[in-house]
C-alpha cells in the first residue's frame, strides 16, 4: 500500500508503506509514543545515517515534552498504530538531527548524552567542541539538508497508563524521585542486590545532572543539587567494588574528587579500587590521605593497609616462583 500526501505542513510529504489499525490515536501532551525509525539521506543510494532496530530497542518520546526535533512529533501525530510511512522532510525541518543522533548514539553505546557538555545550549556545545565525534553527523552539520524518515508506529500510551521514565519529569518530579531512588536503593543492598542497587542509585543521579544541566555550575542552586549527588555516587561506587568493576569505580572517584577534593569517603572507595588492581603505590597515597582528611576512619584505614601489604608480598613471592627459572641456562642431558 502506497498513498503519498501532504501532512499540511511545508516541506514535508508521506508516504504510507503499510496501513494501520483503527483510529486515529489521541496524540494528548504527556502521552508517550513507542515507534521504530530509520534515517536515510535523500540521494541516489538512499545512504543510512541510522536505524533504531541495530539498537535492538525501539525510541520513545513524549508529546508536548520539546524533542528537539520538533517534526517527528508532527510526523508520529499522523500515524495510526502498526501503520509504517516514509516521510520526505526538506532541510528546514533537520537542522538539529545531528545533535538529536548524537545524544541518540551516545545513549546506544551506553554513555550519558550531555557527557562533555558545557552550561550551554546544544548548538553553544556544537561551536566549542566542533564535531559531534561521528564524521557522518559532522557532515549533516556542516551542511544541512533534506532527510527521508522511515517510520513504524507501535504504541501511544496515555500519560496514566505508564511509568514515567526519569528523562520526561518534570522539575518537581525529579526531585521527587530522588528520595524515593535513593531509598530502593538502600533496600536492595540490605538484600546484596548490588547491581539492581547501583542502577536505582545511577537512575537518581542521571535526574539530578539533568536538573544541573540548567543551574549555572557552582552557584547555589547547582550546590545544592551536587549535595544531593555525592552520597548517591559514593553508594554506587560501594555496588561496583561489590560486584568487582574496580576501573569503574576509579573514574567515578577520580571524577568526583575533582570537584571535591576533600572528600574521605571517595578517597576510601579509591583506595580500595587501586589495591584490587595492583596499584600499590597509589592505593598507600589514598588510604594515608582518607586518615590525614578523617582521624575517625584511622583503624580502617590500618587495617586495610595491612592487608594491602600481605596482599602484595603474597604476589611478589608468586611472582619470583613463576618468573625464576625463566632466564637460567638449560642444564644438559
Amino acid at each position: 500500500m502506497e498513498e503519498t500526501y501532504l501532512l499540511n505542513v511545508e516541506g514535508v510529504r508521506k508516504k504510507i508503506l503499510h496501513g494501520g489499525q483503527g483510529e486515529l490515536p489521541k496524540f494528548q501532551d504527556g502521552s508517550k509514543i513507542t515507534f521504530h525509525f530509520q534515517t536515510l539521506k535523500d540521494d541516489f543510494e538512499r545512504t543510512v545515517i541510522d536505524d533504531s532496530r541495530e539498537a535492538g530497542i525501539p525510541m520513545e518520546i513524549i508529546v508536548g515534552k520539546m524533542f528537539k526535533l520538533e517534526i517527528w512529533e508532527t510526523l508520529l501525530s499522523s500515524m495510526r498504530a502498526g501503520e509504517v510511512a516514509e516521510f520526505w522532510c526538506d532541510a528546514i525541518h533537520t537542522g538539529m538531527y545531528a545533535l538529536v543522533s548524537r545524544g541518540m548514539r551516545r545513549i546506544a553505546e551506553g554513555r550519558d548524552p550531555l557527557e562533555g557538555q558545557k552550561h550551554r545550549c546544544g548548538m553553544g556545545n556544537m561551536f566549542d567542541y566542533h564535531s559531534t565525534g561521528y564524521d557522518d553527523l559532522d557532515e549533516l552539520q556542516r551542511t544541512p539538508q533534506p532527510l527521508i524518515f522511515i517510520m513504524e508506529l507501535f504504541r501511544v500510551e496515555e500519560p496514566s497508563a505508564y511509568k514515567r521514565d526519569t528523562w520526561a519529569m518534570s522539575k518537581e518530579e525529579k526531585l521527587a524521585a530522588v528520595p524515593v531512588l535513593h531509598s530502593e536503593g538502600n533496600r536492595l543492598v540490605l538484600r546484596k542486590e548490588f547491581a539492581q542497587a547501583a542502577a536505582k542509585y545511577q537512575e537518581a543521579v542521571i535526574c539530578l545532572r539533568n536538573l544541573q544541566a540548567k543551574e549555572k555550575p557552582w552557584e547555589d542552586g547547582w550546590l545544592k543539587l551536587e549535595s544531593l549527588v555525592t552520597p548517591l555516587v559514593l553508594n554506587y561506587c560501594q555496588c561496583q567494588l561489590e560486584l568487582g568493576e574496580y576501573y569503574e569505580v576509579l573514574e567515578h572517584t577520580t571524577e568526583l574528587l575533582q570537584k571535591h577534593n576533600d572528600n574521605a569517603k571517595a578517597y576510601f572507595k579509591r583506595a580500595k579500587a587501586h589495591a584490587a588492581v595492583w596499584n600499590e603505590r597509589e592505593a598507600r597515597e589514598d588510604f594515608l590521605r582518607v586518615a590525614h582528611l578523617d582521624p575517625s576512619m584511622a583503624a580502617a584505614v590500618k587495617k586495610e593497609l595491612k592487608q594491602l601489604g600481605e596482599r602484595m608480598r603474597k604476589k611478589h613471592v608468586e611472582d619470583r616462583k613463576r618468573y625464576q627459572g625463566l632466564f637460567q641456562s638449560p642444564r644438559g642431558p
